[in-house]
């Protein structure tokens, strides 16, 4: 989904007339955040990109959300009700914007007008949030790892507007994000290069179907 207002301008704005926003710089494999219960952070990252990812108790990884530049994220979107923590890690050199949304009541000082604007837009970014939710989830409930690698290459032409793109991701953090066994999705991915499905060089991906 769009967004109906310039992203960027309204990072400026976020960043440096509110003055209970935190910007942090994190280096590739740092820890951004940790979801934990009532701290309810609202996060902009700025710069780079970054997973949302759990470990279970046999320490099996599951990549719940991708995030690049100008994603929001945060404990205000999840209700932790698990032990399996979720935490925020940088895949790149990130710089993010860190907000406590139970702050958005009250301004930070009296002139401040971005509270204002944070108000009016944020519900068009949580709604954004929500459709991107949403993908993921219909992105899971396909049955096989060749639907879900065609669901997801699709999505990825739908987004960069071309039938070639570049994977966000390595393969194994790939098969983690689609749930699937890495084995299988790199058989899978032979056979639709074999098949004339796709054209894969490196990270690129060529769709031959649409």
């Amino acid at each position: 989904m769009s967004i109906n207002f310039n992203i960027n301008n309204f990072i400026k704005d976020f960043e440096n007339d509110c003055h209970k926003v935190q910007q942090k710089n994190f280096e590739k494999g740092e820890v951004i955040t940790s979801y934990i219960q009532k701290r309810n952070q609202f996060c902009i990252l700025k710069s780079g990109n970054a997973d949302l990812v759990r470990y279970d108790s046999n320490g099996n990884k599951t990549i719940v959300e991708h995030f690049s530049q100008n994603d929001i994220f945060g404990e205000v979107f999840y209700d932790i009700t698990t032990n399996n923590e979720l935490s925020v890690e940088a895949k790149t050199k990130c710089q993010v914007l860190i907000y406590i949304y139970d702050d958005i009541h009250s301004k930070c000082r009296s002139n401040c007008k971005f509270h204002q604007k944070l108000s009016e837009y944020l519900p068009e970014l949580i709604l954004s949030k929500v459709t991107n939710l949403n993908m993921r989830v219909e992105l899971l409930t396909k049955r096989s790892t060749r639907d879900k690698l065609l669901g997801y290459f699709s999505l990825l032409s739908t987004r960069h507007f071309s039938k070639t793109f570049t994977l966000p991701f390595s393969l194994t953090d790939l098969a983690d994000y689609l749930s699937v066994d890495r084995s299988a999705m790199m058989r899978e991915l032979r056979i639709l290069k074999e098949d004339g499905f796709i054209e894969k060089t490196g990270n690129s991906i060529t769709l031959l179907y649409k």
